[in-house]
């Protein structure tokens, strides 16, 4: 063993974005609770179970409370800390909110067991981040900024050193590299790391996906250039476009100084609880090969795993399955037109839907979705390039576009969502949920209600049993 230690952290990414990305966000609580003691003996960095689409996919496929997930995972991680994935002004959702809800929901996280948010926006605008960083701090939570990772002209050393000390000033307490698509290869995380390390003092944090190939590699030279922690996901739920194995790299660096020294039995028995839940995965179709192999198109287009996968159903929708790669080819000159924005949830699927129209109308923004007239409008906040000056004007006209911060436009909400949820209401957290996806939640506290009075009438027919009138 090396004298000179400096163990890497690791955080768990099985119950969040492991599952996200190769079964569509389908674990369900009661899958995740009887291996949460052994998860908590460990010693990981963190846990990551919240957040991203953990909270859609709960209530709108598996018709569960990402609440009560929360609190169960709460009473069960005794030593570890807890992680969630924000997406700044957007929370949890699709577009922004105010102020008030923001806050709301970020004290209502960490009231029910979140320690730490990873908060990040599509376009790196710091001013969409400034709210729930605060919000965090507030709370005593820990707030971790994420950079979105891209490639671009834009995006040189000097700009991520400049947004480093940027996030440093503002008060968050750890940055997280956030390679959503898989582009940072080996050397070029060495160059990263080291330029991050020379310009903040903050812990560096690095979060990728194995789409492109690389990702082990990555982290490899990542933790060698002075990263500090480390995303991973246990082997069953690792790899394709889920993250490196967590078994994998506490082995890479056992016996060097970056040895973390986890139990590689406890490991390995963790692994054996979630190794038939991805055979019953891969059997019923869940989790589709597809997902699993190298794509190096990512690399190519430097376009997300999942991108490529929303393409290929809006193409198949339209019967337009030959203009595939038409679109891939286009959807990097949209990306320029858009002031060459990250391609991380929103702005992935603004751009991509915008290619697929551009393509199949046979005349470049004939027709424009909302989401790129909003995008250009300046209500996403701002892109780090200037938009395509004429590409504007086709689609906005002489709309004024805002350059101040999109939430300032955005009157406090909380009271209206609470008046229109009041008749469903059973506890605090009910009207957040109703504020992000309103449906979605009307038609879960429906279910829920139902579910409540089937048990009510269970118990009432158990007493009339027992105690005949």
């Amino acid at each position: 063993m090396a004298d000179n230690k400096r163990p890497v952290k690791i955080m768990e990414t099985v119950l969040r974005d492991a599952h996200q990305s190769l079964i569509a966000t389908r674990m369900t609580t009661e899958q995740m609770l009887p291996i949460v003691e052994k998860m908590d003996k460990v010693g990981y960095h963190a846990v990551e179970c919240w957040g991203g689409a953990t909270f859609d996919a709960s209530l709108r496929f598996l018709h569960e409370d990402p609440w009560e997930r929360l609190r169960k995972l709460r009473d069960g991680f005794k030593n570890t800390k807890l992680q969630m994935l924000f997406r700044g002004q957007n929370i949890l959702g699709y577009n922004h909110y105010s102020d008030d809800v923001v806050e709301y929901f970020v004290q209502k996280s960490i009231a029910n067991g979140i320690d730490i948010i990873r908060i990040f926006d599509c376009l790196n605008d710091i001013r969409n981040l400034e709210c729930a960083v605060n919000a965090s701090k507030k709370e005593k939570g820990h707030a971790q900024v994420a950079l979105s990772y891209t490639l671009g002209e834009a995006y040189t050393i000097d700009y991520w050193k400049t947004m480093a000390k940027k996030i440093e000033d503002m008060g968050a307490d750890s940055i997280c590299i956030k390679d959503m698509a898989g582009l940072l290869v080996p050397y070029a995380a060495t160059e990263l790391v080291t330029a991050l390390k020379e310009s903040t003092k903050l812990p560096i944090q690095l979060h990728t996906h194995y789409t492109s190939g690389v990702a082990a590699m990555t982290y490899m030279k990542a933790v060698e250039a002075g990263c500090d922690i480390i995303d991973t996901a246990i082997s069953p739920f690792a790899m394709g476009t889920s993250q490196p194995a967590t078994e994998v790299m506490v082995e890479t660096f056992r016996g060097t100084e970056y040895d973390c020294s986890y139990d590689m039995k406890l490991l390995a028995e963790i692994a054996e609880y979630f190794r038939p839940m991805r055979e019953e995965c891969l059997a019923s179709g869940l989790m589709n090969t597809k997902v699993l192999g190298v794509n190096i198109k990512t690399l190519q287009y430097q376009v997300p795993g999942g991108m490529l996968s929303n393409l290929v159903s809006q193409l198949k929708e339209q019967g337009a399955e030959d203009k595939f790669q038409e679109v891939l080819e286009e959807v990097p000159r949209v990306r320029k037109d858009l002031g060459e924005p990250p391609l991380v949830t929103p702005s992935s699927q603004i751009v991509g839907t915008q290619a697929v129209f551009n393509v199949l109308m046979g005349e470049r923004y004939k027709v424009a979705t909302e989401q790129t007239k909003d995008l250009l409008s300046g209500k996403y906040g701002q892109t780090v390039k200037p938009f395509n000056a004429d590409v504007q004007k086709k689609v906005i006209g002489d709309a004024k576009p805002i350059t101040h911060r999109p939430a300032d436009d955005i009157t406090p909400q909380l009271e209206k969502y609470e008046k229109e949820c009041a008749q469903w209401k059973q506890q605090d957290e009910d009207v957040l949920t109703y504020a992000l996806f309103p449906q979605v939640a009307k038609d879960f506290f429906e279910y829920r209600e139902a579910q409540q009075s089937k048990v009510d009438a269970s118990i009432a027919d158990k007493e009339n049993k027992a105690y005949p009138v």
